[in-house]
């Protein structure tokens, strides 16, 4: 795919935090997933200081598991300014949340991403940047970071999308696919528009831009660290402590 034309990086993220986390839970019954650390850090301050560094202003954060402590913890952030989005009463799935939040959105791109995983960055080439510099409203309703499989950790799927050579994505037809979903996105809150109310997963509306040819991926040049059971916390905790290493060595 060839980058679009310069655009506006979107000022507006989603944050999805109501999962219950279930394969995650040996390593802390009483933290929600978004909470647990990686070498001292919340997963999901990983992502909101992504944004805040991509120029975020305003993330929506929705809450449902352990929601007291979420909102507690996020009450402490400066940046990007945080918006509760509360599903105590009824977990609304990705799709689902993403529709309940739709109205802090208004009518531009926004960024979107899930708090399992941890993105690598590889030299100039900043996640959120890669999303805003390939995106192309005209053409597009969701842009998926994808990132190759042999460049990930903690995974051990086979893989989830295929990609043509225009850049469109569909989700893997054969045994294996070459890109995993980073859990970030960029998404035309028009899209969310078409959502039914109630739960459903975002596949849904990645189906609806995909029969419309409008359903696109970008590569992330760096490394993706799924941290979604214990196994991948450990693999995750044992590579940033190796980079720290190599970064007070240097």
């Amino acid at each position: 795919m060839t980058d679009a034309s310069p655009t506006t990086a979107p000022t507006t993220a989603m944050v999805l935090a109501a999962g219950l986390g279930t394969r995650i839970r040996p390593l802390a019954e009483d933290t929600p997933k978004p909470l647990i650390k990686v070498a001292g850090k919340a997963l999901i301050d990983y992502a909101l200081d992504r944004f805040a560094a991509a120029g975020v202003t305003k993330a929506v954060v929705n809450v449902h598991y352990l929601a007291d402590a979420m909102e507690q913890h996020l009450r402490a952030r400066a940046a990007p300014e945080v918006i509760i989005s509360d599903e105590r009463g009824l977990l609304l799935e990705t799709g689902g949340g993403l529709k309940k939040a739709r109205p802090h959105f208004g009518a531009q791109a926004i960024f979107c991403t899930n708090t399992d995983a941890i993105l690598i960055d590889a030299d100039g080439a900043e996640a959120c940047a890669t999303l805003a510099r390939h995106w192309d409203g005209e053409h597009m309703d969701a842009l998926l970071l994808l990132v190759p499989i042999d460049k990930t950790s903690g995974y051990d799927g086979k893989g989830d999308f295929d990609q043509s050579a225009d850049g469109r994505i569909a989700l893997r037809q054969g045994e294996r696919a070459p890109f995993v979903f980073t859990g970030l996105q960029m998404m035309s809150p028009a899209l969310i528009d078409e959502g039914p109310d109630g739960a459903f997963s975002t596949k849904l509306l990645w189906d609806r831009a995909k029969a419309r040819g409008r359903l696109f991926g970008a590569v992330h040049q760096g490394a993706w660290m799924h941290v979604g059971d214990p196994a991948g916390h450990a693999a995750a905790e044992a590579r940033l402590a190796g980079a720290r290493l190599k970064a007070s060595a240097g």
